[in-house]
């Protein structure tokens, strides 16, 4: 049985032909990159294809990572990498990756999250 709202194409086209066969991202983005739509993007990415356009409907309403925009589009991580790398350099994203913080701003993070842990 297949599923509501399911691509068809999934089961038809490799994720290779979504990206033109490049592997490699233009620039590394982090699993835990957040992303998030630029007014660009939202009036250009329906220009951009049918998987830029899921991508930045994605992020418009609110931030997403890396990650969870794979897991929402069902694509491979290297082919969600990939697309989003293509959009963070056509303007269509705006990239915050958590690697680009200062040290002393990593340190409160984690600092944070433990005592969120101890928490529970």
């Amino acid at each position: 049985m297949e599923q509501a709202g399911a691509d068809p194409r999934g089961a038809l086209v490799r994720p290779y032909a979504v990206t033109r066969g490049r592997t490699e991202p233009q620039r590394d983005i982090a699993i835990e990159a957040v992303l998030v739509t630029t007014p660009r993007g939202k009036q250009e990415a329906r220009f951009a294809g049918r998987d830029k356009q899921v991508i930045a409907s994605l992020c418009e309403g609110r931030a997403q990572s890396l990650a969870e925009i794979a897991a929402y589009t069902r694509l491979p991580l290297g082919v969600s990498r990939v697309l989003i790398a293509d959009m963070v350099a056509d303007g269509l994203l705006a990239l915050h990756n958590p690697g680009e913080a200062r040290g002393d701003d990593r340190m409160e993070l984690l600092e944070r999250v433990l005592s969120g842990l101890r928490k529970l």
